[in-house]
Order: C-alpha cells, then structure tokens, then sequence
C-alpha cells in the first residue's frame, strides 16, 4: 500500500492566511491549482510576447507541487518564515525532510518522475523557478484583491507587500498585472461585458 497521491490531496485540509481575518478561507489545494494556472499563463506570455521557447507543462508540474511540503509541515504565515535568515534556513531544512518523506511513499520506479517536480534540478529551477514564484506571488495577490473586493480592509497592506514584491518584477508577471489582474475586482455581471 502506497500513500502517497492520498497524502497529496490532503492539501484541501490545509488553509492559508493563518494570521489573517478572510471573508473566505483559502486552502492549499485551491491556491496550488491557482498557481500553476498562472504559471501557464506566465509561460504562455513568456513565449507568445516575449519570443522565450519555455515549456510550459514543466511550469505546471513543479507549481503543482511547489507547496506540497505544507501537508506534512503546516502553513507557517510569511511573517514568521521570512522573519529572519536562521528561520527562513531551518524552515527550508523542514521542507527538504517533508518532501523527502512524501518521496518515500512512492514505489521506487516511480519516485525518480515525481522527484524531478518535487526536487527540481538546478537547471530546472533556474530557468522555470521564478514563473512559479511569480505565479505563486499572483494568486496571493488575487486574494488581497478578492478580500478588499468583499470589504475586507485586513488585506490593505498585504495587498501593496505582495504589489511590490521582487517576484513580480518579471515582464510576463507586469503583462499579466496590467492586462489580467483588474478584471478580479469586477463583479459577475461586469465581467461578461468586460473585453
């Protein structure tokens, strides 16, 4: 018996946002199929604008496994995970033994597949990391923007952190801020007449 695709789906289970006060909780699961949406869309924008030849289903793996540590670590809020250069380490230390043991539940000709979206090699990460970022910084900021929608006043400084973050310094992330990311503040009825 293997647990591990059951273990996977527990991201329903983990919220996001601990520290704040959400008009509606976001999980884990629904933030990582977001993220690897975006980053086809950043890849997509990459080749089409940009003249990149990226391929895209590489993006979409590694975004879709990006958080996946969290089902065994929890979601430890950005203010503490980045508090400093000694927690942002032993967290990653955490991370590296949580993937590890998800790897662990895979059959071992299956494991060197999975590996390569859930460890990523050098080359991979450089090339495919910052989209995932990017992405990953995005769907944080389609939250702020859906909270502040609902009234939610909470989400006024997250929203101009995340805004301003080096992540979205990117072409392909500004081309999606300035084209796409206004149309999350509309309502249903505003967005079928919205070109």
């Amino acid at each position: 018996m293997r647990g591990f695709f059951a273990m996977i789906s527990r991201m329903k289970y983990i919220d996001r946002w601990g520290l704040m006060r959400c008009t509606r909780t976001e999980t884990l699961s629904e933030h990582t199929l977001e993220t690897a949406m975006l980053s086809h869309a950043l890849i997509e924008i990459a080749n089409a604008r940009f003249g990149k030849e990226l391929d895209p289903g590489k993006a979409v793996l590694l975004a879709m496994y990006h958080d996946s540590a969290e089902i065994i670590t929890g979601d430890l809020p950005t203010p503490v995970k980045y508090h400093n250069d000694e927690i942002k380490h032993a967290y990653d230390s955490i991370e590296e033994v949580a993937i590890g043991r998800l790897l662990k539940m895979l059959p071992d000709d299956l494991k060197p597949a999975f590996e390569r979206s859930l460890s990523p090699d050098e080359n991979t990460l450089a090339i495919y990391e910052p989209y995932v970022k990017a992405a990953d910084k995005l769907s944080a900021l389609i939250k702020c923007v859906e909270e502040l929608k609902a009234g939610n006043a909470e989400f006024k400084m997250a929203h101009q952190s995340v805004l301003g973050h080096k992540s979205l310094q990117i072409p392909e992330a500004q081309v999606f801020i300035n084209e796409f990311l206004p149309a999350y503040a509309l309502s249903l009825d505003e967005l079928e007449h919205f070109e």
